[in-house]
């Protein structure tokens, strides 16, 4: 990706999706911002300008597939071209699984989860023809570990983990120029702990560490402008949550249901019916913007994150030192010689 190219992100009027945007405006970006709450856009359009790009606010439900391909076609028709589309949409239930109804798992999966497909698929329609453009698929460490009164939502990132490596799979069989790419996040300071539907007696909060939603941006225009790699993996906690679940996942079930419940709530009113059937900025609403309520504690920046995006460099760096190691230990076995 260029600067200066054409992206779309959904989710754009709040949160990760927010900071997002006004990433890719400092670039010089033409910014396409889709979500349905119309003052947390316009308010995110007003953000982009100020930061360098230029904005188009189209109002979508992402669950809507038709929706969803006309406001690609609208994105098309105003900047020309998709550079790159940002799958970042979501909305969630906190609550025991036996205390989440049929439709409201079902609302959760059709916005976290075909709100990416459909995002996808509209995407790949401009990007083919072209052969060039990537899709950021924005996961989370819950794409691969689950925890509990998060069903709904782990459910529906796990479905993007597997749909994203079979679309992955079928791009390099085709030796297609568009690329796909998931970040992975850790626990992020953003609003939607304050809208999402709750019945937890407790007010809903992220599992520390938490991290600010500008950490999460930066990976995904890194990841934007680097496609090649399959996933980017965000924050020390993701990396430890992954490796953990990769070699223990017993251990690790027993863990979250002693700890799981707690560390999700704080003390206060839950949302309520949150924003799961319509956006939180509604008539009677407000612009929430990029950041929650937990900036004293959240980190500004995630050590893992650069890891993750200078992969290559530390393995020369490691490989340089251990062929100096290398190197000396048989300059010692020769001297004793």
């Amino acid at each position: 990706m260029k600067r200066g190219g054409v992206i779309v992100v959904t989710g754009a009027s709040g949160g990760v999706g927010r900071a997002t945007a006004r990433a890719f405006a400092a670039r010089g970006c033409k910014v396409a911002l889709l979500a349905r709450g119309r003052k947390g856009l316009q308010a995110a359009a007003d953000e982009v300008r100020r930061a360098g790009g230029e904005a188009l606010v189209v109002a979508v439900d992402v669950a809507d597939a038709q929706a969803v391909d006309a406001a690609a076609q609208q994105v098309v028709d105003t900047f020309g071209r998709i550079d790159v589309w940002v799958n970042n949409a979501f909305s969630g239930v906190f609550a025991p699984f036996t205390e989440i109804s049929p439709d409201e798992f079902r609302r959760v999966t059709e916005v976290t989860y075909l709100g990416y497909v459909f995002g996808t698929r509209a995407a790949l329609r401009h990007m083919l023809p072209r052969d060039r453009g990537t899709i950021v698929q924005v996961g989370s460490a819950l794409a691969y570990r689950g925890i509990p009164l998060q069903s709904a939502y782990c459910g529906a990132k796990h479905a993007i983990q597997g749909f994203n490596e079979s679309l992955r799979c079928e791009l390099l069989h085709a030796r297609s120029g568009v690329r796909t790419t998931m970040v992975q996040l850790p626990a992020v300071n953003t609003p939607q702990f304050d809208w999402v539907l709750s019945r937890m007696p407790g007010q809903a909060r992220p599992v520390a560490p938490v991290y600010q939603p500008e950490v999460a941006a930066r990976a995904v225009v890194h990841a934007a402008r680097h496609g090649r790699r399959r996933e980017y993996w965000v924050g020390a906690s993701t990396a430890a949550t992954l490796l953990a679940n990769a070699v223990a996942p017993g251990l690790l079930d027993r863990y979250l249901a002693r700890a799981g419940f707690g560390s999700q709530q704080d003390e206060g009113e839950p949302a309520g019916r949150g924003n799961l059937w319509s956006p939180a900025d509604g008539p009677q609403g407000r612009d929430f913007g990029a950041h929650g309520r937990f900036d004293d504690e959240s980190h500004d920046d995630s050590p893992q994150n650069w890891l993750s995006r200078n992969r290559s460099r530390m393995g020369a760096v490691l490989t340089v030192g251990a062929g100096v190691a290398a190197a000396r230990g048989l300059a010692r076995l020769a001297a004793r010689r």
